[in-house]
C-alpha cells in the first residue's frame, strides 16, 4: 500500500520541506493553480493607506500580478528561488528569503498580504515582521481559497484516495487541489494567524472578510493542479500517477467536468497608527 510523506507537525510553518517543495513544477503552479476574486483584490486597495504592497510568499506572483493590475506597485518575497524567478519573469519584483529572515532594508509598506502562504510562516514571529514594515494605518491581510466538491463528486474522490492513500485527510472526505480543503481547518490556520497578530499589540483587533465564487474545470485542468497542491508535491511519482488515473476516471463519470465552489477567507488587521 503506498504510503504518505511524513505528515505535517502540528506548527505548520515548521514544515519547511513541504513548504519549499512547491518549485519542483513552478511552471505548472503558475499554469494551474486558481486566483483570488478581484472584489477581494479591490477591497485590499481600498482599505490600505496606499499603493506600496508586501507580498509574502509570493510564489509565482499570482496573486501580485492582480494587485499590480489594480495599480499597486509590489515586492514579492519567497523562500523558493526558482518560484521567486518564475515571479520576476512574469514581471514581479521578487527576493529569496523566508519572511522571518527576509532584511527588509529600511522599506516600508501599505499592505503586507499573503495568498495562500501564510500557513507556512510563523505567526507570532511574522506578525511582528509585518507590524514593522507597515505604515501608520497600513493593513494585513492574508488570505486561503477554500475548495468545495460537487457533493456526488467529492464521495467519488474520497473513494479514490481510500483506496490509493487510505491515511491521507482526502480519504475522509477533504477535497484535495487546495491548501485549506475544508472550513476547519481554515478556521485552525485562521485562529493561529489572529492569535500572532493579537501578541504584537500592534494592529486593530482582527476581521474577517469572505469572498464566495465559482470556477469550471475540465477533468484535464483539475487533474493538471492536484500535483501542485499540499503533500502531493511529495508523493512519489508512481502513487501521483495512480492518483490522478483514479481521479480522472471519477469526473470522467461525472461527464467530463465540474464547477468548483471556492470561500476565499480572509484575515485583516489594520496597523495602529
Amino acid at each position: 500500500m503506498p504510503t504518505l510523506p511524513d505528515p505535517l507537525p502540528q506548527e505548520s510553518h515548521q514544515a519547511r520541506q513541504i513548504a519549499e517543495s512547491f518549485g519542483t513544477d513552478a511552471e505548472r503552479y503558475d499554469r494551474a493553480r486558481p486566483d483570488y476574486p478581484a472584489a477581494l483584490v479591490d477591497r485590499v486597495v481600498a482599505a490600505a493607506p496606499g499603493t506600496d504592497v508586501l507580498d509574502v510568499g509570493c510564489g509565482t506572483g499570482i496573486a501580485a500580478r492582480q494587485f499590480q493590475a489594480a495599480g499597486c506597485r509590489v515586492l514579492g518575497v519567497d523562500p523558493d528561488a526558482r518560484m521567486a524567478d518564475l515571479a520576476r519573469r512574469a514581471g514581479v519584483e521578487a527576493e529569496v528569503a523566508t519572511f522571518e529572515t527576509w532584511d527588509p532594508a529600511g522599506r516600508m509598506f501599505d499592505a503586507v498580504v499573503a495568498a495562500q502562504a501564510w500557513h507556512w510562516v510563523d505567526p507570532v514571529t511574522g506578525a511582528d515582521r509585518a507590524a514593522r514594515v507597515l505604515r501608520p494605518g497600513g493593513l494585513f491581510a492574508a488570505f486561503w481559497n477554500v475548495s468545495h466538491l460537487p457533493p456526488d463528486l467529492g464521495e467519488a474522490v474520497a473513494e479514490v484516495y481510500r483506496r490509493v492513500l487510505p491515511d491521507s485527510p482526502m480519504a475522509g472526505g477533504a477535497t484535495p487541489g487546495g491548501v485549506v480543503s475544508a472550513t476547519g481547518g481554515y478556521e485552525i490556520l485562521n485562529t493561529k494567524a489572529a492569535d500572532g497578530i493579537r501578541q504584537t499589540a500592534a494592529f486593530h483587533d482582527p476581521q474577517e472578510w469572505r469572498f464566495e465564487w465559482e470556477r469550471p474545470y475540465t477533468r484535464d485542468e483539475w487533474l493538471d493542479m492536484i500535483p501542485t497542491t499540499g503533500f502531493h508535491t511529495r508523493l512519489p511519482q508512481d502513487t501521483l500517477r495512480e492518483v490522478l488515473t483514479g481521479l480522472g476516471a471519477a469526473v470522467d463519470a461525472a461527464g467530463g467536468g465540474f464547477t468548483m465552489r471556492y470561500t476565499t477567507q480572509v484575515l485583516t488587521a489594520a496597523r495602529l497608527g
